[in-house]
């Protein structure tokens, strides 16, 4: 009998019911190009961030962790130190245990999302809607920030001016506002059939729709923009470029 391969580095995604995970097959399939048979990559499938201690002390050879829905704000208070940026976000995506065994925040969401759609945007693209406001959400934002790009959140239970609800989407709104992104979980596969609660009928050939959810590729946000001529893109890259950045975190 073949003896079981030793793990000296072992990575993974925190987040719940994540059987799904792009995370899991992406790394698994990296380590094996790159020849690293002392790496896995596995899921930390929790149902209480009040466990994630316990992962800690479970896996002394943790090197990494990403850190996905519904945990990107609520595993803040159990790490060490954030990066500058993941602070200004509030956010964490990716976590790095560093030599000195201390937990360290990084957020690799705004790298992801904002050189996947640079490419997509032209002149009129000044104004955006973020559709939710989860830990994704505030990646997103500070990506527009940066780039000069005035955007409001939409949310079922708006809180401060920079949030508004759907009922506020009027068709002046869809109109002004030519970027809407989806940062919620509405569309994902199984329930594909769903789509977030916007006026599609005022989308244009002048919006980009760019969607966070990859499973089903085209969701029926998409679909629906892509009806009246918008531009539209999934997470699919983001979520690449998002791990390859967490990789370069975890390795510097």
């Amino acid at each position: 009998m073949k003896e079981e391969e030793k793990i000296d580095k072992l990575f993974g995604l925190l987040g719940k019911n994540i059987s799904y995970s792009f995370s899991r097959g992406y790394f698994t399939e990296k380590f094996k190009e790159l020849d690293l048979k002392a790496n896995k990559y596995v899921n930390f499938d929790l149902q209480d961030i009040t466990k994630f201690p316990s992962i800690i002390d479970e896996n002394n050879n943790l090197k990494g962790i990403n850190v996905t829905i519904p945990y990107k704000e609520d595993v803040i208070p159990f790490l060490s130190k954030l990066d500058k940026t993941a602070e200004e976000i509030g956010a964490v995506n990716t976590i790095k245990f560093t030599k000195r065994g201390d937990l360290k925040g990084y957020n690799s969401d705004v790298v992801g999302f904002e050189n996947s759609i640079l490419p997509l945007l032209k002149k009129g693209h000044k104004r955006a809607l973020i559709l939710g406001t989860g830990g994704a959400s505030k990646a997103i934002a500070y990506a527009f920030k940066r780039n000069d790009i005035k955007f409001k959140f939409v949310s079922r239970k708006p809180m401060g001016k920079k949030q508004i609800s759907y009922d506020d989407l009027t068709q002046e709104v869809i109109e002004k506002y030519t970027i809407i992104v989806n940062s919620t979980p509405v569309g994902t596969s199984p329930d594909i059939d769903k789509c977030p609660n916007i006026p599609y009928q005022f989308i244009t050939k002048e919006h980009i729709l760019y969607d966070l959810i990859y499973n089903p590729a085209v969701s029926t946000f998409l679909s629906k923009g892509k009806e009246n001529g918008a531009t539209i893109k999934n997470g699919l890259e983001m979520l690449k470029l998002q791990a390859e950045e967490s990789w370069r975190i975890w390795n510097e």
